[in-house]
């Protein structure tokens, strides 16, 4: 699978621009601010539906414009497919395949597998349960069309939920009946979604330890522990017996999306005991992880985005990445560089097809 031609009206800072892209190593090279990671962005919505970078699609939409559009050109499986995605100011998103628009926009997500390497992945580290519990889904959604339906059924009546029980508050009324509602389907779903998060886990985790041991040249042990309350034998009721508890915080307190997953290294705390190359190196692995399962599961090889790598990390990392393009373990590649002197010094000996990109609008293919 791989994406030949990218054109891109008003989005961001792209008023009218056509993009042709080789096979295998594309860099997209220009000044800082020029639309380098503007232009990955714009690859990962067509594969994601949505911006890596930004919370609300209006933001996408170029400032002096009403209307963004990106069309692609893939293909797959011997089939070239075009996907088009409109984005209109007070408008619903619309994505359309060969001209042909999707009922549900999650009917998309997984046709086209897609892993982005980012300066920022370290907050998975850093951050707090809920960025951990987005990337995983991320992944899953993408590897699972019933998982993705499930946890969008669950998020819609966990708001519902939430939402009643401040209305409760507001109201000084509470309607346990209606709130009793929601019980059962979200005991339900959460059952589900544990199940589901669960046979992901002890697949995922063997591939995560074996590409951190790669990165790190093995020099410590790290583990991903998946931690939920859904496991209990009692859960149903202790969700139930809940209802005096949510009624107080206004909010539903038990459920699959309160799980955690624990980073350690060396059975410590990789948040608190790992230095800053070592948490690197686990954000790589998690990310080279992903894309290995996606091969597996998907039976072709994602696009990869390498967003800002050179100035992000160290020689051996960086010609770690690079010796799996070089073995052909990684697809299409999409890398951003400000100097794109380093990066035809770091792909001269390559034996592969390098075509460096310009946001200034040219290019040119080195035959690399």
């Amino acid at each position: 699978m791989w994406l030949e031609i990218l054109h891109l009206t008003e989005f961001k800072n792209y008023e009218d621009r056509s993009f042709t892209f080789g096979k295998q190593v594309n860099c997209i090279v220009g000044d800082n601010g020029s639309g380098k990671t503007n232009l990955l962005d714009a690859i990962y919505f067509l594969a994601l539906t949505k911006s890596a970078f930004q919370s609300q699609d209006i933001l996408c939409i170029n400032h002096a414009a009403d209307l963004a559009v990106i069309n692609g050109i893939f293909h797959k499986q011997d089939r070239q497919i075009e996907i088009t995605c409109c984005l209109q100011k007070g408008n619903r998103k619309i994505l359309m395949s060969d001209r042909k628009s999707y009922d549900r926009l999650s009917d998309h997500i997984g046709l086209f597998p897609l892993v982005l390497i980012a300066p920022d992945d370290t907050d998975l580290i850093r951050h707090g349960s809920e960025d951990r519990r987005k990337f995983f889904d991320a992944v899953l959604a993408q590897l699972k069309p019933g998982y993705l339906q499930d946890f969008l059924q669950y998020n819609k009546l966990l708001q519902q939920r939430n939402s009643l029980l401040k209305l409760f508050a507001e109201r000084n009324y509470i309607d346990l009946v209606l709130l009793e509602t929601y019980d059962d389907p979200l005991i339900e779903l959460s059952k589900r979604i544990y199940q589901h998060r669960k046979v992901f886990m002890d697949h995922f985790a063997p591939l995560f330890r074996k590409q951190y041991a790669f990165i790190s040249d093995e020099r410590e042990k790290v583990e991903i522990i998946y931690e939920s309350e859904v496991s209990s034998t009692t859960y149903a009721a202790e969700f139930r017996n809940s209802h005096a508890r949510d009624l107080h915080a206004q909010r539903t307190l038990k459920g699959v999306h309160k799980d955690e997953y624990v980073f350690e290294i060396d059975q410590l705390s990789l948040k608190k005991f790992a230095s800053q190359g070592q948490q690197k190196s686990f954000a790589i692995a998690l990310k080279l992880a992903q894309y290995e399962m996606l091969v597996q599961e998907k039976e072709v090889k994602p696009l990869l985005l390498l967003d800002d790598i050179f100035d992000k990390l160290d020689d051996h990392r960086i010609k770690k990445i690079i010796t799996l393009v070089e073995n052909g373990l990684i697809g299409q590649v999409f890398i951003t560089d400000a100097r794109p002197e380093r990066s035809q010094q770091i792909f001269q000996e390559l034996k592969v097809d390098v075509r460096f990109l310009h946001t200034d609008n040219s290019w040119r293919n080195n035959g690399l």
